[in-house]
């Protein structure tokens, strides 16, 4: 994966890490990464979010901006902006570029809102209850200004149908992280009897909506087609689907197997896992589900359904003509679709 991110990012120009350097060099940024370090000591996890700015190779948190760029380089100019053309740096409209930060920018202020911790859950080992408040504080407040900062350069674009497609797509965000803290979707709690369709719907809003919607508004920047547009977007959502059942699989694919490896019980294998199982019978697996899950059809299914969006997304790809850009956005779904 980190191979394929590097390859990748060769072709757009620059290293994403540098997506949001823009932003972070910013004074009032600065003054917050400052405030942060008062968490130092503690369990907060704004502190992992803010580290992870900085070095996180094993979650390529710039990836979304990436693969923005890509799909900008791999559709090219349309007849509609030859014109422009001027405006265009390793074959990417700055216009697009422009898209990636606000991309990044999103979901970063997301990340830290997330980092958002429930006072009345901390233990003593988290560290004091006065540092913890202020780190929900800090977190609050860093993820608005990410994301006022985000709809600023996004009204910049100049481009309604632009503003109205990430607009939606930060509604989806809210909705799926609702969705996600509700009592039901709690890591440590059983799942509701849901299926995989539903689980589908939550993870699109959660995971897939904003990348989809930022390639198809990268093919809007351009002036292209609805046709190449809706490519875009199928390209984006199914790369994201097969990315998250992917990272949902690992517990249960590594090859050691002495690997414990923390699993959700809404992660596609438990789900399928209970689909074929029945519930009943799911209930009384419970305290031993890891081990079923391994011996189910759960895992076999999950992997089938990450190589299908994976399939799904290279289809959508062929609407585009050959190029390395093109390559790069098929080596990333190669990536998150092969299995030990």
């Amino acid at each position: 994966w980190s191979q394929v991110v590097s390859e990748a990012e060769k072709i757009v120009g620059y290293p994403t890490s540098f997506m949001s350097l823009r932003c972070l060099l910013s004074d009032e940024l600065s003054n917050i990464a400052m405030q942060v370090r008062k968490l130092v000591g503690t369990k907060h996890p704004l502190l992992d979010t803010a580290r992870g700015f900085v070095y996180d190779s094993r979650n390529n948190l710039q990836m979304r901006g990436l693969v923005v760029l890509l799909i900008s380089k791999a559709a090219g100019p349309s007849t509609a902006e030859l014109s422009f053309q001027h405006d265009m740096v390793s074959g990417i409209y700055s216009s697009q570029r422009s898209l990636a930060e606000i991309t990044e920018l999103i979901h970063t202020a997301f990340l830290v809102h997330r980092g958002i911790v429930n006072i009345g859950e901390l233990k003593s080992c988290d560290g004091p209850l006065k540092d913890m408040q202020f780190g929900n504080k800090m977190a609050v407040l860093s993820g608005d200004f990410l994301l006022a900062n985000a709809c600023t350069s996004l009204a910049q674009l100049q481009n309604t149908k632009v503003v109205e497609l990430i607009s939606s797509a930060i509604g989806d965000l809210v909705q799926g992280i609702y969705y996600e803290n509700s009592k039901s979707s709690e890591e440590n709690c059983l799942t509701d009897d849901i299926g995989i369709s539903r689980w589908k719907e939550q993870v699109f809003l959660s995971h897939s909506a904003l990348l989809a919607k930022s390639c198809q508004a990268a093919m809007e920047l351009a002036k292209h087609s609805a046709e190449i547009q809706d490519m875009a977007f199928q390209y984006g959502k199914h790369m994201c689907m097969s990315h998250k059942l992917h990272s949902d699989l690992q517990p249960f694919v590594k090859e050691s197997s002495t690997d414990t490896m923390a699993f959700s019980l809404n992660s596609a294998p438990a789900i399928l896992h209970q689909e074929f199982l029945g519930r009943e019978a799911w209930l009384k697996q419970i305290r031993e589900l890891q081990e079923a899950i391994k011996a189910g059809k759960g895992v076999t299914s999950a992997i089938d359904l990450c190589r299908c969006h994976g399939n799904r997304a290279l289809a959508a790809l062929e609407r585009f003509l050959p190029s390395e850009a093109r390559d790069a956005l098929a080596n990333i779904v190669y990536a998150v679709t092969r299995f030990p």
